[in-house]
């Protein structure tokens, strides 16, 4: 039997298989709102066949978005789309959904991908003035972030609880705390981006405490039944910041937590990261957790063929797989890998007559 469709717990959530849709931004929303996009982007990954579909990183606040047209869940109207897009998005397909909540920090008011990089200047449309967890800006061209007080920190440890309560209220099954990719909790854990010399910097300890105290507030927010669990960079590829040992510690302090899974990933703190992006070049730091905790494990990036998958759950390596841009590419790229993993799956019965003769067996019926 195959290993990638076989089932998978994340706590009290129960997935059919192990192939996990990561969450991709869009840059499509309207004042944090879903729009059309989200519903037909959605709806067709809710209709893959894969194991869990998690939805892109979505602000705590109106400073944490990335850019103008994030996804927000900080008010009344984002949480009534949001509710309206799962309702649609249930009627149609049974796959559970979860999304992530985030804070981008120093990495904030930025144009759309496809309109340029750099920031937009606070006193500019569409821009302002960011926070982190010291006022060191991102790189050149970005603004000087402010550094957040303490009663900042304990505005955003109330928000990401909040937004989580608005998560359980729009009927998600699971919440991923975004502590990678060189957003804002991510700058609190690398020494590259703290400077603290408060609770909140220095030691790994300090470095990781806002991140113990967001998971806290996040889990103690929500009923049993929501699976809870965190993103991290494992790695910002650079000397001297944030590292697979220092993950591993957090990692294990989440784990005595309760945390239900940990989705590793790396990168994206720092513009000197050196990376060799080649197959499966993240996989290595899912097994270096997995040996280290009890919660699954999830591996991402580069992993784009059912059967190199498939090994990375055969060699005990991770515990589930992430696919983002392959499934952009291929929205039926599950339904490609039963068939070559002689698996099968359920399709919506609206599908069933496309199974080609070549891969009959492939939908259970």
């Amino acid at each position: 039997m195959s290993l990638l469709f076989s089932p998978l717990s994340l706590g009290p959530l129960e997935l059919s298989n192990r192939i996990v849709i990561a969450p991709m931004c869009q840059y499509s929303a309207h004042d944090g709102c879903v729009t059309d996009w989200h519903h037909i982007h959605l709806g067709n990954l809710a209709l893959s066949g894969a194991g869990l579909l998690i939805l892109e990183a979505t602000a705590v606040e109106p400073r944490g978005r990335i850019s103008h047209a994030d996804l927000g869940l900080w008010n009344d109207d984002q949480e009534a789309a949001l509710k309206a897009l799962v309702t649609s998005v249930r009627r149609w397909s049974p796959m559970p959904l979860g999304i992530q909540l985030a804070h981008a920090g120093r990495k904030a008011s930025t144009p759309r991908p496809w309109e340029g990089g750099g920031a937009i200047p606070a006193d500019q449309p569409d821009g302002w003035t960011t926070v982190s967890a010291s006022a060191l800006p991102f790189d050149a061209g970005y603004g000087m972030p402010q550094a957040l007080d303490a009663a900042g920190i304990d505005a955003l440890v109330a928000e990401f609880a909040e937004s989580a309560r608005r998560a359980v209220r729009v009927g998600l099954d699971l919440i991923e705390i975004h502590a990678a990719h060189g957003y804002l909790l991510h700058q609190f854990l690398s020494p590259l981006s703290n400077v603290r010399d408060d609770e909140y910097g220095g030691s790994l300890e300090n470095r990781m405490r806002l991140v113990l105290r967001v998971f806290d507030a996040v889990r103690a927010a929500v009923p049993e039944k929501i699976a809870v669990g965190v993103r991290i960079s494992a790695s910002d590829w650079v000397d001297g910041g944030w590292d697979i040992g220092q993950s591993i510690a957090l990692a294990r302090a989440l784990d005595a937590r309760g945390c239900q899974f940990i989705h590793v990933s790396s990168g994206g703190l720092d513009p000197r990261q050196k990376i060799d992006a080649v197959p499966g070049y993240q996989v290595p730091f899912a097994e270096a957790i997995k040996a280290q905790v009890a919660m699954p494990v999830i591996a991402v990036g580069l992993i784009t063929q059912p059967r190199q998958a498939e090994a990375v759950l055969a060699e005990g390596r991770a515990d589930a797989i992430a696919l983002a841009r392959g499934i952009l590419y291929d929205p039926r790229w599950p339904w490609h890998a039963a068939a070559e993993l002689g698996a099968t799956l359920v399709p919506a019965p609206q599908f069933l007559r496309c199974e080609p003769q070549a891969a009959r067996g492939v939908f259970a019926r």
